[in-house]
């Protein structure tokens, strides 16, 4: 099982060789609805990493949390890939 801190250096791999990913995100609070959409990571920081996504027609920056992957409110397909 992974920890959040395991989640976040898969992150940071992936932000740091290719931060194009696929991303699935089912959140209530906010109300964040994205069913496997191409998306951008932006930024990784210590508690958080940004994600940029374009489903909706305009470009969207969420603001996650690592606990967010590890829960499943989203899921980022290139992580269980590896």
């Amino acid at each position: 099982m992974s920890t959040t801190s395991q989640i976040k250096e898969k992150i940071e791999t992936l932000f740091k060789t290719n931060p194009n990913v696929h991303v699935t995100v089912n959140m209530t609070s906010p109300k964040v609805h994205v069913d496997n959409q191409p998306a951008v990571i932006k930024g990784v920081y210590k508690h958080i990493f940004q994600l940029e996504e374009n489903s909706s027609g305009k470009s969207q920056t969420h603001t996650l949390q690592y606990n967010d992957v590890l829960t499943k409110h989203v899921i980022i397909a290139e992580l269980n890939a590896k």
